[in-house]
């Protein structure tokens, strides 16, 4: 079985083929929006990809050498994320589903973010600590879906990082090959006292640590020390929460996915968090921590053997669409388990 996955949520534009038999990805193409300066805008956005995605999925087809009659399903993300984008890839797979007369199969984008982890990862029954520009949550597997033990209040980590770097005039580009900006800013740094740090039951919050790590850089702070302290409180929280599930659920597996899933500091502070709790800990293949089309189609392949697909007159996009709204019948299963 063959199915080609299309992402379309935020700055990426990603198309995957991806089969159940070895060498199970066929084909990972991604065409990212990069703003000249400051974020993106969902418009422009759109209209990127809108000029990128025939492209996309020509390249696609060639490099995985399978053609319209191999495929077996098209996967689309139809939430969450951005209107405008979401649109965009929503569209092209409708069209593709009835020019190729293929079942058009939905996935949630947060989803697709747990089980490229689970399959990169090898895991069955993880743990997983799912931290990306728009995202923040704990979350693992029970009772027939992906359940939120933890989440975010107001901003994500990932946006918490980005928007400090831009403010501070450090950014863009947020990551080169050495991580992500604020890690690099971090070393050499000394940790500075009175910085909030928030976290409620099982959520955290961000907005309070933004705001005072803005402050002190323009009361003089050394900007080495607040980008330590910034990162040391927002690792230090999403790992707290992530342990009390761990505790809680008895598991001992854990993974951590999404984009600040390849920041280095985090994966340590994960790493030495499950070894105290004797559970195994593998983080999500760094080229897949990012938003891209293998993930849908690789959650796409598992729905698609439990007989999940949407009517294309139906294929809705749904900005907010929660992860714990999504019934995930194949639970474990997936390529190569």
């Amino acid at each position: 079985m063959i199915v080609l996955g299309i992402e379309s949520t935020a700055h990426t534009f990603g198309v995957g083929v991806v089969s159940d038999e070895p060498p199970f990805i066929l084909a990972d193409i991604r065409k990212k929006y990069r703003p000249k300066t400051g974020g993106i805008l969902p418009r422009e956005v759109a209209s990127f990809f809108s000029e990128v995605a025939g492209e996309a999925v020509r390249e696609a087809l060639e490099a995985s050498g399978v053609t319209p009659r191999d495929i077996d399903g098209v996967a689309v993300a139809l939430g969450p994320g951005m209107g405008p984008a979401l649109r965009v890839g929503a569209t092209v797979a409708r069209a593709l589903a009835f020019a190729w007369g293929k079942p058009l199969i939905p996935v949630n984008h947060a989803v697709a973010h747990l089980e490229i982890a689970r399959f990169t990862a090898g895991l069955r029954d993880p743990v997983i600590l799912y931290v990306a520009g728009g995202n923040t949550m704990v979350t693992t597997f029970l009772d027939g879906r992906y359940r939120v033990f933890g989440e975010t209040l107001d901003i994500a980590l990932g946006n918490l990082l980005d928007t400090f770097a831009r403010e501070v005039g450090i950014a863009p580009p947020y990551f080169n090959e050495k991580g992500h900006i604020v890690d690099q800013c971090a070393e050499g740094g000394e940790f500075l006292e009175d910085f909030p740090y928030v976290v409620k039951g099982q959520d955290v919050s961000f907005s309070g640590l933004l705001t005072a790590a803005l402050k002190a850089v323009k009361s003089g702070a050394r900007l080495a020390d607040v980008c330590l302290t910034l990162r040391e409180i927002a690792y230090a929280s999403v790992v707290e929460v992530t342990e009390r599930c761990l505790a809680h659920t008895g598991k001992k597996e854990v993974t951590v996915t999404g984009g600040v899933a390849s920041n280095e500091p985090l994966r340590a502070k994960m790493e030495t968090m499950a070894k105290s709790h004797g559970a195994v800990f593998r983080p999500v293949a760094r080229e897949y921590a990012v938003d891209n089309g293998v993930m849908i189609a690789l959650t796409g392949l598992a729905a698609l053997r439990e007989g999940v697909t949407v009517d294309p007159l139906r294929s809705f996009v749904r900005q907010r669409w929660r992860v714990d709204e999504v019934d995930v019948p194949w639970y474990p299963w997936l390529p190569g388990f």
